[in-house]
């Protein structure tokens, strides 16, 4: 697989970045339903593309990152959170991620945050340990906060300083 570059999402990408959030869908970091037709539109007022870093390799769409404001308050305004992350199956293993992550705190930086924190379910091994590796630390748990896939989940909250 040729290295991925990152860019930041366009219009066109919508319908390529709606396949691929379908065909991630996961217990393992979903807390809603799996999507069903009709189906919602990847982008929408709440969702505009210019939150969104994707990861292109071959003409083809690897995944997404959404980096959002978790509030809109002033006094919030040096925090961007992670809101959004999935890699296709096909490329998992492969620094595809992690790429999207280190992009993620690059524009976090140039956008002037102070701060980047994120929420990932507490049996999602693997993305555990890959926001940890990228300097992320638990910051909070909420036990038993969602309850999916037929078990309660915990919800963490993880965080760096930029």
């Amino acid at each position: 697989m040729p290295e991925p570059r990152i860019r930041p999402a366009q219009a066109r990408d919508e319908e390529e970045l709606a396949v691929l959030d379908r065909a991630t869908w996961s217990t393992l970091h979903a807390v809603a339903p799996r999507p069903q037709p009709p189906y919602q539109p990847f982008f929408d007022e709440r969702h505009p593309p210019d939150e969104f870093l994707v990861a292109e390799a071959g003409g083809r769409l690897l995944g997404y990152v959404r980096l959002t404001r978790p509030t809109p308050l002033a006094s919030n305004a040096h925090v961007l959170t992670v809101q959004g992350f999935a890699v296709a199956e096909e490329a998992r293993g492969r620094g595809v991620g992690r790429a999207l992550l280190r992009a993620a705190v690059a524009a976090a930086r140039d956008r002037g945050a102070r701060r980047l924190t994120l929420r990932v379910l507490g049996h999602n091994t693997p993305a555990r340990r890959l926001y940890e590796a990228e300097g992320f630390a638990v910051e909070g748990v909420l036990p038993g906060e969602f309850f999916v896939g037929g078990s309660y989940v915990d919800d963490v909250c993880m965080g760096r300083a930029l």
